[in-house]
C-alpha cells in the first residue's frame, strides 16, 4: 500500500477538500470518522484533524482518544482539530466575542519553524470559527498570529512529544489561503516525510494487480452509462482481466441525440466486451402519466433494474463464471454517507443497483471507489479512454427524463434532444465546452405566444442551463456569450418544431440545484 495521510473527520464542509489537496501532491490521503481510527500501521506518515461545524465548548463536542495518534505519528489540527488539542491537552480554548470569519493575515510570526518555509510575511489565510484559543498548553509554544487571533498557528516543543504536533486555526485547504499548498507541503512532505508516489500510472498498475488477484479466473458483469466513471472502472477491469468482464449498455430512450450509437461505438473501439439493449419502449411504457419528479427518478431506477437483471440473467445462463457486479463508485460516495457521529459506511443507494448484487447471488468490486472525480480522469486518460467520454460533461441517472417538465412522452424526448444537440454542438463550435462544467436544455411545461412569418405561434419553451464548477456541491452560471445565445436560439427555433421561445437560466446553486427536477 502507498504511503498515506490519515484525515480523522469531525464533520466540517472541508474535509473532502483536505484531502483533494493533499493528493494534488501525489500524495495518498484517507478520510475516516473521528473516532473510528484504525491501527496506525506502517503506511500512515501522518494524521490530520479536521475542522467541525461543533464547538469544543459544547457538552456535546466530538470527541476522540488522541493518545492513539498524538506520540504516534506527525499530527496537524485544524480549526476545530487545532482547539480539540489545545483543550485537552490544558489550553484555553473560548468563545469569541466576535466570530472570525473570511481574510485575515499572517501579521506575526513568533518563531521560525519548517512548517512556515516559504511562506510569505502577513500571508492570506482564511478563517472560518466562532472559538478561539486563549493559550496554548504548556508543552506546546506559538508559530504565528493575526492581527486579531494570537494563536493563528502553535506547535509542540521539541521534545514534548515522540512525534511533533501543529495546530491552526484557519483553514490551508480552500483557495483564498493563498499559501496553503505550502502549509499542506511542510506538513505532508518535509514533516510526515511522504513522498509524491501517489500518481495515475501508479494506481493504475497496483490497482490491475490487485483485481487480478481478488477476482481470479471470476467473470464479472458491469452496467456501462456511457459515463466517465463506469467507463474507467471497465477500462480497469478490462486491463486487469480482458474478455472476462461482460458490459450491458441500456438504450433507455432518455440518452442524448445518436449517443446510445456512438457512445456503444467507442465500446467497442475499446474492445470491450459490451452488449447494447434496446429498452426504450418500456421506459416510455412505465413513465406515461408520471408527473412527479421524484416518481419519474424512481421509475427510471426500477426499469433500469428489471432490463439489467434480465439481461444479466440471459448472460448467466450462458456464462456460470460471473461472480462479480462491477460499480463505479468514487471516493465522495463512499465518504459523504458516513457520518460523522460514528454509523458504519454505507455507499449512497442508487450506487447499490436496487440490491441487484443479492438478487444475483453476485460479489461487489468497485475499482474506483478512493478516488476524486478529477483523479478518476487522470486515471483515465492513463488508460487511453477516449476524449469524447473522457471529456464528457456530467449527465444525470435519469438522463432526459429530469430534464422534461412533467410527463415523459417520445415525442417530446425526440423535441428534446434535437433542442439539445443544437446547444452542445455550438458549445462545441464555438470552443466552449471544455470551459463549461456542465451544461443542458429543459424542456419546460408551458406554451407562450410567438410568430413565425405572419402566423400566430403557441408553441413550448427550453431554458438553457450552463454551469461552472469543481464538484457540483456548488455551482455558478457560466456567463456564456451573447452571440453564442442568439445563435443557439436562433438555431433551435428554426429547426425544432414545436418551440418557439428559449431562456437561459441565471441561477446559482445554492440555492437553485443543477437540475431543475
Amino acid at each position: 500500500m502507498n504511503e498515506k495521510i490519515l484525515i480523522l473527520d469531525f464533520g466540517s464542509q472541508y474535509t473532502q477538500l483536505i484531502a483533494r489537496r493533499i493528493r494534488e501532491l501525489y500524495v495518498y490521503s484517507e478520510i475516516v470518522p473521528f473516532n473510528k481510527i484504525p491501527e496506525l500501521d506502517d503506511s500512515i506518515k501522518g494524521v490530520i484533524l479536521s475542522g467541525s461545524p461543533f464547538s469544543v465548548t459544547d457538552e456535546k463536542a466530538l470527541q476522540t482518544d488522541l493518545t492513539k495518534v498524538i506520540g504516534q505519528r506527525p499530527v496537524l489540527g485544524i480549526c476545530y482539530g487545532a482547539q480539540y488539542i489545545a483543550q485537552q491537552y490544558g489550553g484555553k480554548v473560548e468563545r469569541s466575542l466576535k466570530r472570525e470569519y473570511g481574510k485575515a493575515n499572517l501579521s506575526r510570526v513568533y518563531k521560525k519553524d519548517r512548517f512556515l518555509d516559504g511562506v510569505p510575511e502577513n500571508s492570506q489565510v482564511w478563517m472560518s470559527h466562532g472559538d478561539t484559543i486563549m493559550e496554548v498548553p504548556e508543552q506546546f509554544e506559538l508559530l504565528a498570529g493575526t492581527a486579531h487571533v494570537d494563536v493563528a498557528a502553535y506547535r509542540s516543543k521539541e521534545g514534548a512529544f515522540e512525534q511533533p504536533v501543529y495546530g491552526i486555526q484557519f483553514h490551508p485547504e480552500v483557495s483564498h489561503s493563498l499559501d496553503g499548498m505550502k502549509f499542506l507541503r511542510s506538513f505532508v512532505k518535509d514533516i510526515a516525510g511522504c513522498h509524491s508516489e501517489w500518481t495515475p500510472a501508479a494506481f493504475v498498475e497496483e490497482t490491475v494487480a490487485e483485481l487480478k488477484k481478488q477476482i481470479g479466473d471470476d467473470h464479472v458483469l458491469m452496467g456501462l452509462s456511457g459515463g466517465v466513471d463506469s467507463t474507467v472502472a471497465a477500462s480497469l477491469l478490462h486491463e486487469a482481466i480482458g474478455d472476462a468482464l461482460v458490459c450491458i449498455f441500456v438504450d433507455n430512450g432518455l440518452l442524448r441525440k445518436n449517443e446510445y450509437e456512438e457512445v456503444l461505438h467507442s465500446y467497442k473501439d475499446m474492445g470491450l466486451r459490451v452488449v447494447g439493449v434496446d429498452a426504450r419502449e418500456d421506459f416510455y411504457r412505465e413513465l406515461k402519466g408520471v408527473t412527479d419528479p421524484e416518481a419519474k427518478r424512481k421509475v427510471i431506477g426500477r426499469v433500469f433494474i428489471e432490463t439489467f437483471e434480465r439481461e444479466a440473467l440471459k448472460l448467466e445462463e450462458e456464462d456460470r463464471a460471473i461472480h462479480w457486479l462491477g460499480q463505479g463508485t468514487i471516493y465522495p460516495d463512499v465518504i459523504e454517507s458516513v457520518s460523522v457521529h460514528g454509523p458504519s459506511v454505507t455507499i449512497k443507494s442508487h450506487h447499490n443497483v436496487g440490491g441487484l448484487p443479492e438478487k444475483l447471488k453476485l460479489k461487489i468490486v468497485e475499482p474506483l471507489r478512493m478516488l476524486f472525480k478529477d483523479e478518476v480522469r487522470l486515471v483515465g486518460k492513463e488508460l487511453a479512454v477516449p476524449q469524447n467520454i473522457l471529456g464528457r460533461h456530467p449527465f444525470p441517472g435519469p438522463g432526459l427524463g429530469i430534464r422534461i417538465l412533467g410527463e415523459v412522452t417520445p415525442e417530446k424526448v425526440a423535441m428534446l434532444q434535437e433542442a439539445d444537440a443544437i446547444y452542445i454542438n455550438n458549445l462545441r463550435k464555438f470552443g466552449l465546452y471544455d470551459n463549461v462544467w456542465q451544461a443542458g436544455t429543459i424542456l419546460l411545461p408551458i406554451q407562450s405566444v410567438g410568430v413565425m412569418g405572419d402566423e400566430r405561434t403557441y408553441e413550448k419553451t427550453v431554458a438553457l442551463r450552463a454551469v461552472d464548477s469543481r464538484d457540483g456541491m456548488t455551482a455558478e452560471w457560466s456567463r456564456l456569450p451573447h452571440d453564442f445565445l442568439a445563435t443557439v436560439s436562433s438555431e433551435i427555433i428554426n429547426n425544432v418544431k414545436g418551440i418557439n421561445r428559449v431562456v437561459y437560466d441565471i441561477s446559482t446553486k445554492p440555492p437553485s440545484t443543477i437540475e431543475w427536477e
